[in-house]
């Protein structure tokens, strides 16, 4: 086909435009390559001349701030102060172990350091990555930090900086609640499957107990980063950028730091454990064990002089008794009995035993506490009395394993699920659990036993106050200690009912009414006074030595006449205002001698502490109380309205 001119000319104009954009192309990537190489020789320039004279630019990790953990109502617990540290990096201090330990022989010529400090020190550089920073030394003051940034010619790969540590400013009162933070150790790290990379960081602190270890996930945050530029000799010379991390959540507790520290002073120096629990849905307003102990000393650095203090003290200061105690319940254990034979139908209210001080079974006689017995007694009478061998009749008309089942229902023997340390089940025996544990069958000297809170039955003081609570409630109201994060609340679900005729947890609670108000109530001594927030209770008394048979017939032995750890312990559960229940309470003194006499009027005033949300006033006392309970108040050591500890007596 012949070509036209006119042909020729479009296919001319179609070459000229492909040749333009294909011009235009390379041009646009001439000056793309133009930039970049402006950008690399002109505006990097600095940085990569430094580089090239043998400055380096390093990349660290920045740990991120810890989150803060409060109380209820916002009152610091735990929080972060500032705290000046010097860090050495090995690759930046010397090539050979020689100049490494010379710089830090420097180094210690202008801070405090011993010996050990030296090779604890040397031995972390070895143990780590050359770049990784190896703290040297902490909590320096500002003339210190200012002599070692004097002297940094003189000290390569030595960095004095500014960073934070824990602090707890409310010392032993949470201590066992919050726990304390310390040192990543192997353990640590192995524990987990992938490591945070900021746990490799030398002395980069974490939870070690309570709160602080459960939480520590929300508590920790995430790390940032930060490039710096070290020269030929390790100084650091400039920060280059830095990149912030995401700061820890807040926590904030159930707990009332005022409640909490009231209950703290009030067991004194009991070796003792109190509970103070809201019925209505499972806040834990305290949680106390007695004697406490302060976490900043762990977070310091704790002596080895403070810490055998600690571990040496029959008293336990270290222990959390609150969860990690387990007691025989004794005569609290009593409505677990009632309770079952009640929805069981094997009693009533108006089932009467007699009681002459003992009772035979099998040829063995299994004794009150009363010697002469209490009569005719019901089931009122009973708790109100402490009558033990209304339980030892009642317990054998529904077995052991009616009445574990009601315990499991109240609490007894289930791991509560709260973010606290070696929190213990107790123990909620039955048939099949003796059998797998010794392989033995169950006696009916066994249920007895039980029948009271005695035998095989442990109990933690927070399962008693979970008891105290449920009865109170006629819910199965868990505890709990998380509030919110980050003021976020956590939900609560609503609490199922036990599942118990109303007539009959009624009558239970009307017989604990008895023992606080009525005129021969064991718990009469630690009434209230006021009608409006009366209470509830049970007293127990658990022994902790065998009785023989030899010393009941010439007289049992005073508590007040043995050594203190072969004392009975003392229990007291309670919950008030008795109409209308809002808080219930457990409270355990170690070898204390007598539930209605020691724990019972530190029940009372924990209790009285959360209805009235101040100090008690003397009103709620019965009046032959009050001038002794006006003494014993103004005598405790409360911490100041800001939190800070009590003004020193005046002497």
């Amino acid at each position: 086909m012949r070509r036209t001119p006119r042909d020729t000319e479009a296919s001319s104009r179609r070459v000229t435009r492909r040749a333009l954009m294909m011009g235009a192309g390379m041009s646009a990537m001439v000056a793309a390559l133009g930039a970049r190489m402006r950008f690399l020789g002109v505006d990097q320039a600095d940085e990569f001349r430094l580089l090239a004279e043998e400055n380096r630019i390093n990349i660290r990790l920045i740990p991120p701030t810890r989150g803060l953990i409060q109380d209820r109502n916002g009152k610091l617990i735990a929080g972060n102060e500032q705290n000046y540290r010097v860090t050495i990096t090995r690759e930046d201090a010397g090539k050979t172990d020689a100049e490494v330990e010379a710089v830090l022989h420097r180094l210690s010529n202008l801070i405090p350091m011993t010996k050990d400090d030296l090779a604890s020190t040397l031995k972390d550089i070895k143990r780590n990555s050359p770049f990784v920073p190896i703290i040297v030394a902490e909590r320096l003051n500002w003339h210190e930090l200012s002599h070692i940034s004097v002297n940094s010619p003189a000290l390569p790969g030595v960095l004095p900086e500014v960073g934070l540590s824990r602090v707890y400013p409310r010392d032993i009162d949470f201590a066992h609640i919050v726990g304390y933070v310390g040192p990543v150790s192997d353990r640590d790290i192995e524990a987990q499957e992938s490591p945070d990379p900021l746990l490799r960081i030398p002395k980069f602190q974490i939870g070690k107990i309570g709160v602080e270890r459960w939480m520590e996930d929300t508590l920790r945050g995430s790390a940032g980063t930060k490039r710096i530029e070290v020269n030929a000799v390790g100084r650091v010379m400039r920060e280059l950028s830095r990149e912030e991390g995401i700061k820890g959540r807040d926590l904030r507790l159930t707990i009332d730091a005022d409640v909490q520290n009231f209950v703290q002073a009030r067991l004194g120096d009991e070796s003792a454990a109190c509970v103070v629990i809201d019925v209505t849905n499972g806040d834990i307003i305290a949680a106390v064990s007695s004697p406490s102990f302060d976490p900043n000393l762990f977070v310091r650095g704790i002596s080895q002089k403070d810490y055998s203090a600690l571990t040496e003290n029959d008293h336990r200061p270290l222990a959390n008794k609150v969860v990690q105690g387990a007691y025989p319940p004794g005569s609290t254990f009593k409505m677990v009995t009632a309770l079952a034979a009640l929805a069981e139908g094997a009693i009533d209210e108006n089932s009467t035993v007699r009681c002459n001080g003992y009772l035979e079974i099998s040829g063995r006689k299994f004794y009150c506490w009363k010697h002469a017995g209490h009569g005719k007694v019901d089931l009122k009478k009973s708790l109100a009395e402490s009558c033990d061998v209304f339980y030892y009749d009642t317990c054998q008309k529904i077995g052991i394993d009616k009445i574990a089942e009601m315990g499991r229902k109240l609490g007894f023997g289930a791991r509560a699920d709260l973010p606290m340390s070696a929190i213990s089940e107790g123990l909620m025996p039955d048939r099949d659990w003796k059998q797998a544990r010794y392989k033995k069958e169950w006696l009916i000297g066994d249920t007895i036993n039980a029948s009271i809170g005695q035998g095989y039955v442990l109990a933690t003081p927070l399962q008693l106050a979970v008891m105290a609570a449920r009865i109170a409630s006629g819910t199965e109201v868990e505890p709990r200690i998380i509030h919110s994060i980050n003021d976020q609340p956590v939900p609560v679900p609503p609490a199922p009912s036990l599942g118990l005729e109303g007539a009959k947890l009624r009558a239970v609670q009307m017989a604990m009414f008895e023992v606080m108000n009525g005129a021969h109530g064991t718990g009469k001594g630690a009434r209230i006074a006021d009608e409006t927030m009366q209470m509830c209770g049970k007293s127990g008394t658990a022994q902790v030595r065998n009785i023989s048979t030899a010393e009941r017939d010439s007289g049992v032995v005073s508590n007040d006449n043995l050594p203190w750890k072969q004392r009975d312990h003392a229990l007291f559960v309670a919950f008030a205002p008795a109409d209308n229940p809002r808080y219930a309470v457990s409270v355990v003194v170690e070898h204390g001698s007598s539930g209605s006499g020691v724990a019972g009027p530190i029940a009372r005033d924990a209790l009285l502490r959360a209805m009235t949300g101040d100090i008690p006033p003397l009103s709620a006392y019965p009046p032959s109380q009050r001038g002794r309970m006006e003494t014993l108040l103004n005598a405790l050591k409360l911490r100041l309205p800001d939190g800070s500890p009590p003004a020193p007596s005046k002497v």
